[in-house]
């Protein structure tokens, strides 16, 4: 498995970086959450290239690309579809919404009306859309990748914690290096990279991936291990709502996608590490003590890592 599949993960996050310049670890957090068949929430500033990485991802895998732009004018339908009648044929056909794609960027999030979010994150949940009393099933793979900006929060809707909680991965972009950022210029001076992407995957392909992902082998010990950091998450006095059940299998599928990712068939300690800060933090509500001694929830996480045991061997049935 690791030699073949390593180079398939290696063309997509190389495909990737055509466009983005320097933003590996995005790229790579991205593709974890994709095949985990989890979504993301990205949050950042305007500008730092959220809506090309998406497309960048779409496009290396040959997915159908859907782009909402989210507006407090936005109905739940905008996104869903809605069912027209049809007077030729005397009966109602149903039109389906932009969610209807593989690959959604669901653009500020935070600005519509929470009713819509909730269509949204429905469909998230659910991989399915109900209207008028029929369920119309997503096309698989199905992937979101929402956005919201920190900075500008007048207007907005802040998403509610269980809503928070859908989301497999949330991740921050940063801005370029001074080089970077010169051959961000020099790459598009004549032309956007994007526009000659191509795909180094196809769909079906992808799917498969997703298969091999959810057989990665998981021993009881990273299981173990990964429910006491959630438990510490539940139990922390800085913390006034921990990590739900949701978040530890949430933390399980990322560790197996990420261990793929990097040739293995098994989970390890270091993938549950490295990927606890982006699946807890913000599936974790600090309390307004801690929050006004300016303690974040990723130092929070942090520390409940450095005081959690490691497994360093098997259990032993």
């Amino acid at each position: 498995m690791a030699g073949n599949h390593s180079l398939v993960i290696d063309r997509i996050i190389g495909n990737i970086e055509k466009v983005m310049i320097g933003k590996r670890d995005v790229a790579e957090l991205s593709l974890i959450a994709l095949l985990a068949q989890g979504h993301v929430l990205l949050e950042d500033v305007p500008g730092v290239g959220k809506t090309m990485m998406v497309r960048a991802l779409a496009k290396s895998v040959g997915a159908n690309f859907r782009r909402i732009q989210f507006t407090p004018d936005l109905l739940p339908s905008d996104v869903t579809g809605v069912s027209i009648y049809n007077p030729k044929e005397l009966e109602f056909q149903f039109v389906p919404g932009p969610i209807m794609g593989n690959i959604i960027l669901a653009d500020e999030i935070n600005r519509t009306s929470p009713k819509t979010q909730s269509a949204l994150l429905e469909a998230m949940e659910e991989s399915s859309v109900t209207i008028d009393g029929i369920t119309h099933h997503l096309q698989k793979p199905f992937f979101v990748m929402a956005t919201q900006n920190p900075i500008e929060y007048e207007g907005t809707y802040p998403l509610p914690e269980a809503q928070l909680d859908r989301f497999l991965l949330k991740m921050q972009m940063g801005y370029p290096t001074v080089a970077e950022e010169m051959e961000v210029l020099t790459r598009v001076q004549v032309a956007a990279p994007i526009e000659k992407l191509e795909s180094v995957v196809t769909l079906d392909e992808l799917l498969t991936l997703q298969y091999e992902v959810r057989q990665v082998y998981v021993d009881d010990t990273i299981k173990k291990y990964i429910v006491e950091l959630a438990t510490a998450t539940r139990e922390h006095a800085g913390i006034y709502l921990g990590v739900s059940p949701r978040g530890s299998i949430a933390l399980m599928r990322a560790s197996q996608s990420y261990a793929f990712i990097q040739g293995r068939d098994y989970v390890i300690p270091d993938d549950v590490q490295f990927l606890v800060k982006a699946v807890f933090a913000h599936r974790i509500i600090l309390k307004s003590e801690t929050k006004f001694d300016g303690i974040s929830p990723e130092e929070i996480i942090n520390r409940i890592v450095g005081e959690v045991s490691v497994p360093v061997q098997r259990l032993v049935k």
